[in-house]
């Protein structure tokens, strides 16, 4: 169990309603960090193939310039529990922000596929540290229930406008140099972080306590479990899928960067109009249930696009499947972020979250490294992306999205774990 954090002179005290106007200050840091947080996967997607062209890379070199994000993002998720101990929200979440700012900068300023690399390891491992700590932020400065839930809100809605935010940045930016979708995150990076070294309360945290035996011991709970393994599905499958589709759009179908963004948009847009209401419809309908929606429309897209020797129409041939891939992320993704949040009591459900989020980032750089790995390596006689050499990457991604529907089903005769509630 966390210590209270100690009340500074500077700022108001932890737990304390801070004045309207601070608090509308803060949350909008927060959550302007949280968007970018939230684009910098989708802002590569769509100029992989671009960049796979311009560097002389295969689709296996490539994918590591999305991969890499989630890479650095998931390995420091749980240590970085233990950095906010030693360092206190502010300081860390001011430094890690510096940070990305730099990485940014790096990533796109190099043609260095190393360097690039480096810089999105870098700033998936910000992003490990200024997302989680600005929850952090928001759970200690609004002390009021119903204050603090519209905050979380506006933060979970800034982050997942963002994805679609990051297509549309590429779409924009990539057709005139690949570039600048590394580069465009720096300035707004910067301007929230002199907002937040005004903004930002001084509070610390105290929970330095060990974090390993307490992982070890969720890695026991079925109740997480299951969330977790059906969340890295879920994500892993739909970034492999987008990945696929971005190089197929570029080698057979010729489309520019910003084709593919708009393309790209039934399957995102319905996460972001739906991350408000998202919480009420899993009161609603419950998580279990929408968790088996969710995969098998999810399964549903990716076996008909299975179907398909090589898409040649967007309209009957890749929007189906965008469709049903975005409608069924929806709730299934709530749905299990809620599972997740259930599982555990009070006292560990910090730990639990970071457990459950690097599970969802791993299947983030899994799954799109082994659909490029199938590309590149794979057997075929078109190229990397032409004629069948997509067929072993499509059945990988069916075969992955049939165990999430397996795993979902398992999760509707399971008993609902009886856990100690914080409200």
């Amino acid at each position: 169990m966390s210590r209270p954090p100690v009340p500074s002179r500077t700022g108001p005290s932890p737990g304390a309603p801070p004045r309207a106007w601070a608090g509308r200050f803060l949350l909008l840091v927060l959550a302007g960090n949280m968007l970018i947080d939230g684009l910098e996967v989708s802002v590569v997607v769509v100029a992989l193939p671009s960049i796979g062209a311009d560097l002389g890379l295969s689709p296996w070199q490539v994918q590591w310039a999305m991969g890499g994000f989630a890479l650095g993002f998931g390995a420091l998720l749980l240590p970085g529990r233990r950095l906010v101990a030693r360092f206190g929200h502010r300081r860390l979440y001011l430094g890690a922000l510096a940070l990305f700012v730099l990485a940014s900068l790096a990533g796109g300023l190099t043609d260095d596929p190393l360097l690039l690399l480096g810089s999105r390891i870098g700033k998936g491992m910000c992003a490990a540290l200024t997302a989680p700590t600005g929850l952090a932020i928001i759970s200690t400065t609004y002390g009021e229930a119903s204050a603090r839930a519209r905050a979380l809100s506006v933060y979970t809605f800034c982050g997942g406008i963002g994805f679609t935010t990051g297509l549309l940045l590429a779409g924009a930016l990539a057709p005139h140099d690949w570039h600048w979708t590394f580069v465009a995150t720096a300035p707004v990076a910067a301007v929230l972080l002199v907002l937040a070294a005004a903004a930002v309360p001084r509070q610390q945290t105290g929970d330095a306590q060990p974090i390993a035996p307490t992982v070890r011991r969720l890695l026991g709970n079925g109740a997480l479990l299951r969330p977790a393994l059906g969340a890295a599905i879920l994500n892993g499958t739909y970034l492999g899928l987008l990945s696929l589709m971005a190089h197929q759009a570029w080698n057979l179908l010729h489309w520019s960067p910003w084709q593919t963004a708009a393309a790209f948009l039934p399957a995102c847009l319905p996460l972001a109009v739906t991350a408000l209401s998202a919480g009420r419809v899993v009161a609603r309908f419950g998580a279990p249930r929408l968790v088996v929606l969710g995969a098998a429309l999810h399964l549903a897209g990716l076996l008909l696009y299975a179907r398909l020797d090589l898409p040649r129409s967007y309209t009957a041939d890749l929007l189906p499947t965008l469709a049903l891939v975005g409608l069924g992320f929806v709730p299934a993704f709530a749905a299990l972020n809620a599972q997740a949040g259930r599982a555990v009591g009070t006292a560990d459900r910090g730990t639990a979250t970071a457990t459950y989020q690097t599970a969802v980032q791993a299947g983030a750089v899994a799954v799109p490294a082994a659909v490029a790995a199938l590309l590149t390596f794979g057997p075929g006689d078109g190229g990397p992306v032409g004629d069948t050499a997509h067929r072993p990457a499509l059945l990988l991604l069916c075969a992955l999205a049939a165990l999430g529907l397996l795993v979902a089903l398992r999760g509707l005769t399971a008993r609902r774990p009886a856990v100690a509630d914080d409200r």
